[in-house]
């Protein structure tokens, strides 16, 4: 059971008691992302990250990263369209030890110039790693043909070029803009009590203040395009989907059935269908994410150049069979049993109750307990299903991305010409 409280300031503390480990989660979430970014500064976010472990007031940059290894504990970082979380993980009784070094580098962080420029370098790096990975660089780009123009299409990590030209101006502006109380979630779950947590925490944060403006949300019209990018690779990675839904819409659960049959597993429809029966891919699944105001649903397929339109062909047909036929009950039953046990067993980890708690609190302002999940999962029907996938999976709402040496798949060709816009 979680326990919850706002601070004055708006700051949200949220904690869950685990009293059978000896670990400690914690962390802290700022409602900021690349969703936040206009084109000019693209990938701000992300570089913030990364800056905050470059040094603060009280800590040099080798102080950070040895204060959690000297304790056996672990601390990290990541960005996301939406949201920026920093994190630790340590044992119960180095709690404070976890929340003094969070505290400082989030409110302390020196943003020094010569820092900003070598770290500049470390992230176009990391661009050019991204660039050789293509299996999921063609997320980054199905997402551009699915909104483009719009920020949830742009990548998390920026571009080289916008990386480069990027001020401390920009860097601290931006900081200053959103590193507010009122945008900050700490969540905590492992063997600790809620009211030592808020008596720690709440000298940290009661102090801090700054308005903050609400997101300005436009959301995202679908852009249906094709991508497709020539890369002489080994195997065509290919991403096809659609918008999805918001994780407080009252039809999420039943697209989670959905994309379980589909693509969620060994068992699932397209596993069964294209890898084990025919031997066309190693990997090919389908996955959901879900955002304020929209969603995207994707599937994924990395495989070979002579086997792209048989696989194109053959993933359209298990679609246009859910649309029209819906799932047998018990695929719809193993379904509903596997995301149950996917939430239960996932909740044996400290780390991963503290992402529930504070990813629950920024979305949907609350935690939504498992029994309650599993309760609504359970209430899914077939007809559902059916119905949704009716209306969510039909052909017209289909973007499409590809890297590597496509060129000669006919079905990609077919589905490239489908609205005379093409990408290459």
């Amino acid at each position: 059971m979680y326990q919850k409280v706002t601070l004055d300031n708006g700051v949200h503390i949220l904690t869950e008691d685990v009293p059978h480990v000896r670990s400690v989660a914690v962390g802290y979430w700022v409602d900021v992302g690349s969703r936040d970014e206009n084109p000019e500064i693209n990938g701000i976010s992300h570089f913030i990250e990364h800056l905050m472990f470059k040094g603060t007031e009280k800590r040099t940059a080798k102080d950070i990263a040895e204060a959690l290894d000297a304790v056996g504990g672990q601390l990290n970082a990541f960005t996301t369209k939406e949201y920026t979380c920093y994190y630790a993980r340590v044992l119960d009784e180095h709690f404070d030890l976890a929340v003094d070094l969070l505290s400082d580098m989030l409110f302390s962080s020196k943003f020094a110039a010569h820092d900003i420029e070598r770290e500049r370098n470390v992230i176009i790096e990391e661009i050019k790693m991204y660039e050789d990975a293509p299996d999921e660089l063609v997320h980054d780009i199905f997402a551009g043909s699915l909104w483009q123009g719009h920020a949830l299409g742009r990548p998390i990590i920026g571009t080289s070029e916008v990386i480069a030209r990027l001020s401390r101006d920009d860097i601290v502006n931006f900081y200053n803009t959103h590193y507010k109380p009122g945008k900050i979630v700490v969540a905590v779950a492992g063997n600790i009590r809620h009211e030592e947590v808020v008596k720690k925490l709440r000298p940290i944060f009661e102090s801090r203040e700054g308005s903050v403006q609400s997101r300005k949300m436009t959301s995202p019209a679908p852009s249906c395009e094709v991508t497709c990018r020539n890369k002489d690779t080994e195997q065509v990675h290919l991403c096809v989907g659609t918008p999805g839904l918001s994780l407080d819409h009252e039809k999420i659960y039943v697209f989670q059935v959905i994309n379980t049959v589909l693509g969620g597993g060994l068992s699932s429809r397209l596993f069964q269908e294209i890898r084990e029966k025919r031997g066309l891919v190693y990997s090919v699944y389908s996955y959901h994410t879900s955002y304020h105001d929209t969603g995207l649903f994707c599937i994924y397929a990395g495989l070979s150049r002579h086997n792209v339109d048989e696989v194109l062909e053959l993933i359209f047909k298990q679609v246009e069979d859910i649309q029209k036929n819906g799932v047998k009950e018990e695929e719809l039953q193993r379904a509903k049993d596997q995301l149950k046990g996917n939430l239960y067993l996932s909740l044996e980890n400290v780390s991963t109750r503290m992402s529930r708690l504070g990813k629950s609190q920024l979305y949907l302002g609350k935690v939504v307990p498992p029994e309650e999940i599993v309760a609504r999962v359970n209430m899914v029907t077939a007809d559902e299903v059916k119905e949704l996938a009716g209306k969510m999976l039909k052909p017209e709402y289909f973007s499409l991305a590809a890297i590597g040496p496509w060129q000669g798949c006919s079905c990609l060709e077919k589905f490239r010409n489908r609205n005379g816009k093409t990408g290459g």
